[in-house]
């Protein structure tokens, strides 16, 4: 079943592309942008409550995806921008593992602890 969730993620990565040749931009805005929301980790410095509900607000490909319809759907090209970053690297995330974290440990994700 892993097999098949890594799969399904990989494929939403690559749409995440998709949607980013939509857009306006270089196309080295991608892999430049593709790794700010690992920022949000640094919310993990607060405490790993605080540092769970930071990371996973960032990570959570709902408010990606809200982002991006906003964007595109209003003159906003920026938002769309931010919402399709999110969106590509929350799903590449998932592909090799990291998942949205519990409040007791980073490691400890919806798709199963990171590590041994």
């Amino acid at each position: 079943m892993k097999t098949v969730i890594r799969l399904e993620e990989l494929g939403l990565f690559l749409f995440s592309i998709f949607l980013f040749s939509l857009l306006s931009f270089p196309w080295w805005y991608y892999p430049v942008l593709f790794f700010l929301p690992d920022l949000s980790m640094l919310g993990y410095l607060g405490g790993p409550r605080l540092g769970a509900l930071i990371y996973n607000l960032v990570h959570h490909r709902a408010l990606a995806l809200l982002l991006y319809v906003i964007g595109t759907l209003l003159p906003g090209p920026a938002l769309a921008l931010v919402g399709v970053i999110l969106f590509a690297h929350s799903s590449l995330d998932r592909v090799l593992g990291y998942g949205l974290k519990f409040t007791d440990s980073f490691a400890n994700t919806h798709l199963g602890r990171i590590g041994r």
